[in-house]
């Protein structure tokens, strides 16, 4: 008996999705729990997994469909029912021609079909090991591509593989084949770190000058918000300069130690993030908002995250940071990253936020002037980390001019609840968090 796959309800007030994508087709084989589809809803994008292993029998709603929850979307046939379902299934879906394609591309392709199968088999025969250290997302991409996620080394939590590091490798693979091996193994390290470069993920919509292009579900939800925003809250900026030297040099010492001993990588954002909760713990309006004519003071401080994703911007966020160490923030941080990249956020994971850290410095920007995060009174964006020269003053008062890792940090705030004199304090608070820093990080 065919398995019913019906739309998930994504969180209690999450009412519909839209079918983004089908990552197979009738007639497909799939595997319990493998990624089917992809949704989007007013809160997240999400891949949801098979409910049953068997054949793709029917699929029901087409892609860019929005249907309510618990609403049947497709079928899954058993192994034994896939005999008499292949020739049903390939009528039903809605472009027979594309079905027919495939089944002419399978026959000049006969002898090279094998290849791909030996390679996917042994994706899954060791699938303990590489589902311990992969996403469903990369472990697609690794199929789609023909790559054995055993040559890909991870730099996620306990040396998850992340979608950054497959798609480095792929990249590597593609623009060097004779060194792939030597490359993947020498310098994972390296090229994790590029993650400040989406440009070989964004040419895949192919948009070309003239084209009209429909914006997608979470484009349009974005600059409704966004437009919310600008319209509610009355928008001030103000913008520091840090001299981040200390905070450098102390992570190139203790970076490699830091992911030895607790299996994630140290990144300059839980520094940022511990010093706006430090300063937000001495002025708690920054961390509250407005409800009609009322200031809510909220009792947790729970940082959105702004993360930057090729089809998109989510703000996943940590709940109760202020009760967290540097090591509970390094980790949240890097979970809440790598779910949001791997579509793995539920909508509990983006509610809830009291204040918001933005990176566009990441990218190179100096500074950004963001726009709040609704309903949140203020946001803190950080620019890229550049070396400048500063005049240092050392104790005995004598000036000289030094080479300094500088960053520009900028408060946008909320001037109907948060005056300029309290934003700027608070951003000096910051600022002195930063440049002293003395706190013990793991």
């Amino acid at each position: 008996m065919p398995t019913d796959i019906i739309m998930p309800q994504m969180g209690e007030s999450i009412v519909e999705g839209t079918i983004t994508k089908w990552l197979k087709k009738p007639g497909d084989k799939v595997q319990r729990d493998e990624p089917l589809f992809e949704i989007s809803t007013d809160k997240v994008d999400a891949e949801i997994p098979a409910p049953a292993s068997g054949v793709l029998q029917e699929i029901k709603v087409t892609e860019g469909t929005t249907v309510g929850v618990n609403t049947v979307v497709g079928t899954i046939a058993v192994d034994g029912e896939a005999a008499t379902t292949p020739a049903k299934a390939i009528p039903a879906a809605p472009a027979p021609p594309a079905k027919e394609e495939k089944k002419e591309e399978k026959k000049p392709a006969a002898t090279a079909a094998p290849a791909p199968a030996t390679v996917a088999p042994p994706a899954q025969e060791s699938a303990e090991d590489e589902e311990a250290r992969s996403s469903p997302l990369v472990r697609k991409i690794a199929r789609e591509h023909g790559v054995s996620l055993s040559q890909v080394s991870g730099t996620g939590l306990g040396g998850r593989i992340t979608k950054q590091d497959i798609m480095a490798f792929v990249e590597r693979q593609q623009s060097q084949p004779a060194s792939v091996g030597t490359d993947a193994s020498v310098r994972p390290a390296e090229r994790s770190e590029a993650p400040r470069s989406p440009a070989p993920p964004r040419p895949a919509p192919a948009a070309y000058p003239g084209d009209l292009v429909p914006l997608t579900n979470m484009r349009k939800i974005i600059a409704q918000r966004m437009i919310e925003s600008r319209r509610t809250s009355a928008h001030v900026h103000c913008m520091y300069e840090v001299d981040f030297t200390r905070i450098v040099t102390l992570r190139a010492r203790q970076k490699n130690g830091f992911e030895q001993r607790h299996g994630v990588r140290l990144t300059f954002m839980p520094f940022f993030v511990r010093a706006a909760i430090i300063a937000v713990q001495q002025f708690p309006i920054i961390n509250a908002s407005m409800e009609a004519d009322n200031i809510r003071y909220h009792r947790q401080i729970n940082v959105g995250i702004a993360v930057a994703l090729d089809w998109g911007l989510i703000v996943p966020v940590l709940k109760n940071a202020g009760e967290l160490n540097f090591l509970g923030l390094q980790r949240g941080i890097t979970d809440l990253g790598e779910r949001a990249r791997s579509k793995k956020l539920k909508p509990e994971d983006v509610e809830g936020s009291t204040f918001t850290v933005t990176n566009p410095g990441q990218f190179g920007a100096v500074f950004g002037l963001p726009i709040i995060n609704q309903p949140n009174s203020a946001i803190m964006g950080v620019g890229g980390i550049t070396k400048q020269p500063l005049v240092v003053t050392d104790k005995e008062g004598n000036d000289s001019i030094a080479i300094r890792s500088v960053v520009h940090l900028t408060l946008g705030y909320d001037h109907r609840l948060i005056d300029g004199a309290v934003a700027d304090q608070f951003m000096a608070l910051v600022k002195k968090s930063l440049e002293t820093w003395s706190e013990e990080i793991g």
